[in-house]
């Protein structure tokens, strides 16, 4: 069963009515219905596109989260063969929150790594819904360190609401473990491309986002802190997050603006969590032309390419 966002609500109404059409039009009898739920089925398409014509960036910001849209583990299926995933930080323990392995995309080998949010209450709290302590960044530096001697380029997939806030995890050094990763990104002297694919919250996303080639999908966020957060530090009052979400440049369109990312990769009308498939593959298009930029340069001039990339930030502003 579809899950409808509150500003979804006009389809949802539309949709409701097809299916009340075609119950009457498979009760038997001689009612014919289906020129109707043509006309209704097109209303309803040409509503949605109206409405995601026009999102606001706390509608987007709904979209990234929407709990159908395609996770870090789908887009390692539909994208990576032959994924071998590896576990734990040497230091501590495995964070499930952050995925990450080896394999083979579209016949060039890989590192991958990724925040899994999980698609379920079960999943959900077994990936700590996206929120990884220490031990995953430690994890995803240890990935990158492998990738980097073998000469393998890194794919990360950004999806987090932000590093784990908990006690346990500033006990063991939150801070430190993504200043770390965010450095040994900036090291590679292999390609990295990174891809934030829904919610790209504070350090916990820039620090496997430094990357070459850096783009989100067209309904994605990425922020310093939730407009919730915002809301909270500013007002008081977390209830005014759609205020802060758009006075934030949250969004891709806004981010592309200002150089902070390379490119947006257009999702199916009506989010990626409408089709999930075609998203997955959109995004693996992406990847493979930004990796094929990085063929024949020099280790040395990928790192300098990265490097150029985020000095230049703000410069034009």
């Amino acid at each position: 069963m579809r899950t409808y966002l509150d500003f979804e609500k006009p389809v949802a109404d539309l949709q409701g009515k097809v299916q009340e059409l075609r119950s009457l039009g498979t009760a038997g009898g001689a009612i014919t219905v289906d020129d109707e739920i043509g006309r209704m089925e097109a209303k309803a398409d040409q509503t949605l596109l109206d409405i995601y014509s026009k999102l606001t960036p706390w509608q987007k910001t709904q979209v990234a989260r929407h709990p159908d849209r395609p996770h870090v583990v789908d887009y390692v299926r539909g994208l990576i063969q032959e994924f071998t995933p590896l576990a734990g930080d040497r230091k501590f323990s495995e964070d499930q929150a952050m995925v990450a392995g080896l394999g083979r995309f579209r016949g060039r080998p890989v590192a991958i790594l990724g925040q899994e949010k999980g698609n379920d209450t079960e999943t959900r709290l077994k990936h700590n819904f996206g929120m990884p302590r220490p031990e995953g960044y430690r994890k995803a530096v240890r990935i990158m360190e492998l990738a980097d001697r073998f000469g393998l380029p890194v794919l990360a997939l950004v999806d987090t609401a932000g590093a784990y806030p908990g006690i346990d995890a500033e006990e063991r050094g939150q801070s430190e473990a993504i200043a770390r990763s965010t450095d040994a990104s900036l090291a590679l002297t292999v390609p990295n491309v990174a891809v934030v694919v829904g919610e790209g919250g504070s350090g916990g996303a820039v620090a496997i986002a430094v990357a070459n080639r850096v783009m989100m999908l067209e309904h994605a966020i990425y922020t310093v802190v939730s407009p919730e957060g915002a809301a909270s530090i500013l007002y008081r009052d977390a209830t005014r997050a759609q205020d802060t979400a758009s006075s934030m440049k949250i969004t891709a369109q806004d981010l592309l603006r200002f150089g902070i990312v390379d490119e947006i990769i257009k999702e199916p009308v009506g989010g990626a969590h409408r089709a999930p498939a075609e998203t997955v593959q959109a995004t693996g298009d992406a990847i493979e032309s930004a990796l094929r930029e990085f063929d024949g340069m020099s280790r040395d001039e990928i790192r300098q390419h990265r490097r150029a990339k985020f000095l230049a930030i703000g410069k034009a502003l």
